[in-house]
């Protein structure tokens, strides 16, 4: 489905971090707030459209703005878990200190589990961690998609987030392609998330010129700078349905709890007959309009 100009609300954890978004995934456990005054256009619906031997992406919207897509409407029932991997541009001197913005036992389970996964990487942390960048990008079971290069907001009043000019959005997210190139990652999918979960026509403007589809979420976990992995855990279950997008976030240092929480939901989704996929097939299985 296309969402609404909206963001969602994820308070206490981005004032701490300030950098990692999302009560969101990104990187708060919160739910969805209310929509910025002013931003209450909807782009249009779009087909679903498929590039040959490459991902599926939609079509543009109206007055061709990028579209959004929030989750499939879906009589399947499929689930995406997606996970941020947030680390803004100015946080280079607390990784040096020895804060991890990595999440390999995350990781780790999700193969055990054998869970297939959708990971909106910053272009900064594929630069702190590129062989794990590499590693998880060559995974099948996974895909990388875009969350910018600096985590930093495409829009004012973003969770305390700096923001990126105008001007400098389109090259801020090609900046993090090239760091993926860099890092030697593969299976990049062209979908990008927005820090913060921020928006609005400006943003979805700028950055047509890229090609990618935004992918924001219909179920926030609540992880991020969470200490209760079962709330966590019921917030996923009780808000999942047929063709859910997930947000949950790989960032050790500030969602401890996301391994537990997965390890929880995984079983108990299957339990009731849903089947995990990466947003990729989500969108390959999405109604045509």
């Amino acid at each position: 489905m296309i969402s609404t100009l909206r963001r969602t609300a994820l308070p206490r954890a981005l004032g701490t971090l300030g950098a990692l978004v999302l009560g969101a995934v990104a990187c708060s456990g919160g739910g969805t707030g209310p929509a910025h005054p002013g931003r209450t256009t909807r782009p249009a619906a779009s087909p679903t459209t498929v590039a040959p031997s490459g991902p599926p992406t939609l079509a543009p919207g109206p007055a061709g703005l990028v579209p959004v897509f929030t989750g499939a409407r879906s009589k399947e029932r499929t689930v995406a878990l997606t996970f941020d991997a947030d680390m803004t541009a100015g946080q280079g001197a607390r990784a040096a200190a020895g804060e991890r913005f990595d999440h390999p036992r995350l990781i780790a389970a999700l193969r055990a589990l054998r869970v297939p996964a959708t990971v909106f990487m910053t272009g900064r942390w594929a630069e702190q961690y590129p062989a794990e960048a590499r590693d998880i990008g060559g995974d099948p079971l996974f895909e990388i998609a875009n969350h910018s290069y600096s985590h930093y907001a495409f829009t004012g009043d973003c969770y305390g987030l700096p923001t990126v000019p105008a001007g400098r959005m389109r090259a801020d997210v090609e900046r993090a392609f090239t760091a993926f190139r860099a890092a030697g990652v593969r299976h990049v999918v062209p979908y990008f998330r927005f820090p913060g979960g921020c928006y609005d026509r400006r943003a979805l403007r700028a950055l047509a010129p890229t090609g990618v589809t935004a992918v924001q979420w219909d179920v926030v976990s609540g992880d991020a700078f969470a200490t209760d992995a079962g709330a966590v855990t019921r917030q996923v279950l009780d808000g999942v349905r047929p063709g859910s997008v997930v947000v949950m976030h790989c960032t050790r240092s500030a969602a401890p709890t996301t391994e537990r929480v997965v390890r929880a939901v995984v079983p108990a989704l299957r339990a009731k007959g849903f089947r995990f996929v990466r947003v990729s097939e989500l969108l390959a299985a999405a109604p045509k309009a």
